[in-house]
């Protein structure tokens, strides 16, 4: 199976609609070729569709027999390249840092090495009996982020 060609070929697939973007491509035993997009506004299953024969019509299955699988992000899963960061501005993440430690808070900004959370917090007030609704922020490297995923509310 020719890898680079259809790498090229997912490329240029996607590079038809500049809102796309690839998370993941994978060639896996029996000759499967697993392509994983998304976009900047969600993906249609006619894109997918799109992106899928773009590839397909391009590979002859005479000379040699493969399957082809175009998906989008499974909701659950974490965030895997940084476009998707982006996308998610103004959603709720959880983050596990390579420490252990979570955060969870609103997706704020999306530097190219960092990202910002905000989040509430009840504390003490500092006079007097009673708490006060306290908002906080911090900075979190993507370097120190070991998984960050997409909190889904109902």
């Amino acid at each position: 199976m020719d890898k680079i060609k259809i790498t090229n070929l997912v490329d240029q697939a996607i590079q038809e609609n500049s809102e796309l973007f690839l998370i993941d491509l994978q060639f896996l035993p029996d000759n499967k070729i697993y392509v994983e997009i998304d976009g900047d506004n969600g993906v249609s299953l006619n894109e997918c569709i799109r992106v899928s024969r773009g590839v397909e019509n391009n590979l002859d299955r005479e000379e040699e027999d493969f399957s082809l699988e175009v998906t989008t992000p499974d909701v659950a899963q974490p965030i895997k390249v940084n476009r998707q960061y982006i996308k998610n501005i103004d959603r709720t993440l959880t983050v596990r840092l390579k420490d252990n430690t979570k955060i969870e808070g609103i997706l704020k900004k999306v530097a190219s090495e960092s990202i910002d959370l905000e989040w509430t917090s009840r504390e003490p007030k500092p006079v007097g009996k009673g708490k006060i609704t306290v908002v906080k922020t911090t900075t979190v490297s993507f370097k120190d982020i070991a998984e960050a995923k997409v909190k889904i509310i109902f």
